[in-house]
């Protein structure tokens, strides 16, 4: 009966272990990748909705992003022109023209800054890698912005503390 008490019980709490474990804190794992580029190049690849930081060796840290959506999405070289933690933002003229309620200016840290916890300018227009806010999760791995590449914050933060300004981004079709 003691063995049956026992087993029954290492079941149960193996039950209980399953369906109360924490989900990913993030969506980012270290994979196999082989890129014609330099350790540390930022490689967005808009057809997977990941961006790969590449570490040499044949190694990448893959992030699950979101990306432009259709006609909106860019491609080529950039780089890294400023790092923001908590970044204020001011609604581009495109996003105002299809959304004229936005205020013209959403403080950062404020919960519905779309920008998130931190971010990445780069030397392109009005184009960043950034976090998003809890209600936008939902939307990485999709095409859904107007050009920027979309994180969660977890892994934005992550990222932004592994690069510097004057980091090389490509963006690949």
């Amino acid at each position: 009966m003691t063995q049956f008490r026992a087993a029954a019980a290492s079941f149960i709490f193996g039950i209980v272990a399953v369906f109360t474990s924490a989900p990913a804190a993030s969506a980012r794992q270290t994979v196999a990748y082989e890129a014609d580029v330099p350790p540390g190049t930022i490689v967005i690849s808009q057809r997977e909705r990941r961006l790969y930081l590449t570490l040499g060796e044949g190694r990448a840290i893959r992030y699950s992003v979101a990306v432009g959506r259709s006609g909106k999405a860019w491609s080529g070289w950039a780089r890294v022109n400023g790092k923001h933690v908590n970044p204020a933002w001011s609604p581009p003229e495109m996003v105002r023209r299809d959304n004229p309620h936005l205020p013209d200016l959403i403080p950062g840290g404020s919960p519905n800054n779309p920008m998130g916890v931190r971010a990445l300018t780069l030397d392109r227009t009005e184009i960043a890698i950034h976090g998003t806010t809890q209600s936008m999760r939902r939307s990485i791995g999709t095409a859904a912005s107007y050009g920027c590449i979309r994180m969660l914050n977890e892994d934005i933060v992550d990222l932004f503390d592994r690069v510097r300004v004057g980091t090389q981004v490509v963006a690949i079709p």
